[in-house]
C-alpha cells in the first residue's frame, strides 16, 4: 500500500523542469523519504538504479577514480553490472547521504554532464549536512521531508481535495462548522493526535483499523532514533543529545515550556549543550521554538538564542512516551490534565513547521504577556495562542489594543470550540491549523 504525499507532486514538478538541479530529500529517518522517490521513479523511468550505502557498503568506492561521472558509472557497472544505466533514461538514487556524505561532491559533475537524473535522500545528518551543502552548493536543491501531516492523514483515511477546500471555505468565510462537521473532524483530529504521521504507524492503522499495535512501532522509532544518535553523533557528547532529548515530554509538562537545561543536568550550561540541540534540530527529531526579543517585525533575527522550547516533530512519538494509556486517554479527552495543553501545543508547532511556518513565542519576564507562537501575513504580526480549553486571551487582547505592538492587529485563537470572531480575534478549531498558512495567505483582512 502506497500512502499519496506531498512530495508526490514535488517530484513531478522538478522532473518537468528542463533547468532541475540534482536534489537532495532531507527528513529524520522512517518518515517515508525512499518510499516515495521509489514510488516516483519507478512510475517516470525506464531505469532506476537505487544505492544505499548503510545496505551496501561496497558502493563506498565508487568516488575512487574521481567525480567525473563516467569515472562513477563505470564503477557502479562493475559492482553490480546487472544495473542498466542509459542516458536521458535514467535516474540514479543515492540513499542514506549520512552514511557516504563525500558523493554530494559529484553532483556538480552530474548537473554539468546533464545525461542523469540524481536524487540524494538521508536521514541524522545532523551537524555533517554543512559539509555536504559546502561541497555541492549552486548545484543541487534541498527538500525537506516530514512525517504525514494532517491533510495526508485525511488523505489516507479516503477523504478528497474538495473536503479540504471546504474547510478552508468555512474559515475565510468564518462560517462554523455544522454538528456533524465537527463530531468527524474532532474524531479524526484526535485520533491523529495519537497516531502522529510516521508511515509505519499509518499504514498498520490503514489496515487494520485497530490502534492497539501503533503504540509498539511508535516507541521502536524511538529507539532507533536513539540508536542513530549512538551511531552518527560523532565528536558531541552523544549522553548529553541523549538527555536533551528525552527530556522534551518532562519539559512540555511545565506551566512555563520553556525549555531549561538546568532540568537536565544540574551544571549545566548553555554552551555545553548548543551543539547538542543543533545536532538534534538538524537531524529533525526535535522543532526549537524561539523567544522573541520583541513582538515586532521583522522576526528573523528578533529573538533571544537563549530562551526557546522543544517539541517532538510528531505528537504522535511525544503521545508514545507517556504512559501506555494516554492514547486512549487523548482519544477520550481525559486524564491528562496539563498535559492536554502540552500535547495541542506541539501538535500546533509540528503543523507549522510542516506548513515552513518559523516557530516563535513572546513571553515576558513578569510572565504577565505571553504568546505561544506568531505567523506574520504581508504586513501583520499574527499572534496565536492555543487554548486547551475556551478560555480568554488577555495578553492577545493587550497586544491588539495597545499602541506599543505596531505590527499586531489581529490575533488567532485555536481551541476545542467552533470558528468565531470577536474583537479582531479569530478562533478556529485545532483541526484548521493545518490551512493556518493558506488562510492568512487567501485572507483579505490581512493584507
Amino acid at each position: 500500500m502506497y500512502i499519496k504525499r506531498k512530495i508526490d507532486d514535488y517530484l513531478m514538478q522538478w522532473k518537468e523542469d528542463r533547468d532541475r538541479l540534482p536534489l537532495i530529500v532531507k527528513g529524520a529517518r522512517q518518515i517515508g523519504k525512499t518510499e516515495s522517490i521509489l514510488h516516483f521513479a519507478h512510475n517516470n523511468y525506464a531505469n532506476v538504479v537505487y544505492i544505499n550505502f548503510v545496505l551496501e557498503q561496497k558502493y563506498k568506492t565508487i568516488l575512487s577514480d574521481g567525480y567525473e561521472v563516467d569515472s562513477i558509472l563505470k564503477n557502479i557497472s562493475l559492482i553490480d553490472p546487472e544495473k542498466r544505466i542509459v542516458p536521458y533514461e535514467t535516474i540514479l538514487i543515492f540513499d542514506e547521504l549520512q552514511e557516504y556524505p563525500d558523493i554530494a561532491t559529484s553532483l556538480k559533475a552530474f548537473k554539468l554532464d546533464g545525461r542523469y537524473d540524481v536524487i540524494c535522500s538521508g536521514s541524522m545528518l545532523g551537524l555533517n549536512y554543512r559539509n555536504i551543502h559546502s561541497n555541492s552548493v549552486g548545484y543541487k536543491m534541498d527538500y525537506d521531508m516530514y512525517s504525514l501531516d494532517f491533510e495526508e492523514f485525511l488523505w489516507a483515511k479516503g477523504y478528497k481535495e474538495n473536503i479540504i477546500g471546504d474547510m478552508l471555505q468555512h474559515m475565510l468565510s468564518m462560517t462554523p462548522f455544522n454538528e456533524t462537521e465537527m463530531s468527524v473532524y474532532k474524531t479524526l483530529f484526535l485520533d491523529f493526535c495519537v497516531l502522529g504521521g510516521m508511515p509505519a504507524v499509518i499504514k498498520r492503522y490503514i489496515e487494520t483499523g485497530l490502534f492497539s499495535d501503533t503504540l509498539a512501532i511508535q516507541r521502536q522509532i524511538m529507539l532507533d532514533y536513539e540508536e542513530d544518535v549512538r551511531k552518527y553523533a560523532l565528536g558531541l557528547d552523544q549522553t548529553k543529545i541523549l538527555n536533551v532529548f528525552r527530556s522534551v515530554p518532562v519539559q512540555l509538562s511545565k506551566e512555563n515550556k520553556k525549555f531549561q537545561l538546568s532540568k537536565v543536568a544540574q551544571s549545566a550550561r548553555a554552551r555545553e549543550y548548543q551543539g547538542c540541540i543543533d545536532w538534534l534540530k538538524d537531524a529533525g527529531t526535535v522543532n526549537i521554538c524561539y523567544c522573541m526579543s520583541f513582538p515586532e517585525l521583522p522576526i528573523k533575527g528578533n529573538y533571544d538564542e537563549n530562551k526557546y522550547k522543544l517539541y517532538y516533530p510528531d505528537t504522535g512519538l511525544l503521545v508514545s512516551c507517556l504512559d501506555d494509556e494516554a492514547q486512549e486517554d487523548l482519544r477520550a479527552n481525559k486524564n491528562l490534565g496539563v498535559y492536554k495543553g502540552a500535547l495541542y501545543e506541539n501538535f500546533v508547532a509540528e503543523a507549522f513547521v510542516k506548513q515552513g511556518i518559523p516557530l516563535f513565542y513572546y513571553r515576558t519576564e513578569d510572565a504577565q504577556l505571553e504568546e505561544d507562537f506568531f505567523v506574520r501575513s504581508k504586513n501583520e504580526l499574527i499572534p496565536v495562542e492555543v487554548k486547551a480549553g475556551n478560555n480568554g486571551t488577555r495578553s492577545m487582547m493587550n497586544l491588539i489594543k495597545s499602541d506599543k505592538y505596531s505590527d499586531i492587529k489581529h490575533g488567532i485563537k485555536l481551541c476545542a470550540g467552533n470558528i468565531g470572531t470577536n474583537n479582531e480575534i479569530y478562533t478556529f478549531p485545532y483541526f484548521c491549523v493545518f490551512l493556518i498558512k493558506r488562510y492568512i495567505s487567501e485572507q483579505k483582512i490581512f493584507d
